[in-house]
């Protein structure tokens, strides 16, 4: 590595590079959905991560100008998904408007309202904990109340820029 060939950061230095230099950390993909207010929406995340068993927390990052978060943030409840080998199709569903992106989908709803997708590797029902500026997005902090698990399932994994499937 030839470190005289960093590209320093400061004020003019194009935004491009820095987010072709994060597409090089691959990352799995969450969907966040709720009942807000009265019809179901949802958003795709790359950028969870458990934060501690006690209390139980994980974080999520979004956009500040996102609508989406401005309608789920209003949720009781929160509903993370993280999807599965297949489910790559999901991931263009939730570009149009809300409530588009549920046409055809198997969802379950928790009491709470929270929405879960089927066939993810893994469920949480989530409350926001604490939300979080930084720079151009918001840290959430979710604290989760109820979870499950499928293991065995192989993850989606965003890498890239794209959407790939682990091979076994």
């Amino acid at each position: 590595m030839n470190t005289d060939t960093l590209c320093t950061l400061d004020k003019t230095t194009d935004t491009s590079v820095l987010r072709q230099t994060f597409a090089c950390f691959p990352s799995g993909v969450a969907a966040v959905c709720a009942i807000a207010p009265d019809a179901p929406v949802g958003l795709l995340v790359s950028s969870f991560t458990s934060v501690s068993l006690d209390p139980p927390l994980a974080s999520i990052c979004i956009m500040k100008e996102s609508r989406r978060w401005q309608r789920l943030r209003e949720a009781t409840r929160l509903g993370v998904s993280f999807l599965g080998d297949g489910q790559a199709d999901v991931c263009g569903r939730f570009r149009g408007e809300p409530e588009d992106g549920f046409d055809g989908l198997d969802i379950g709803v928790t009491p709470n309202g929270a929405v879960l997708l089927e066939n993810a590797t893994a469920w949480l029902d989530c409350s926001i904990h604490e939300e979080v500026e930084a720079g151009d997005h918001t840290i959430v902090l979710l604290r989760i109340q109820a979870l499950q698990a499928s293991p065995a399932r192989a993850p989606l994994v965003f890498h890239n820029s794209k959407f790939h499937q682990l091979k076994h």
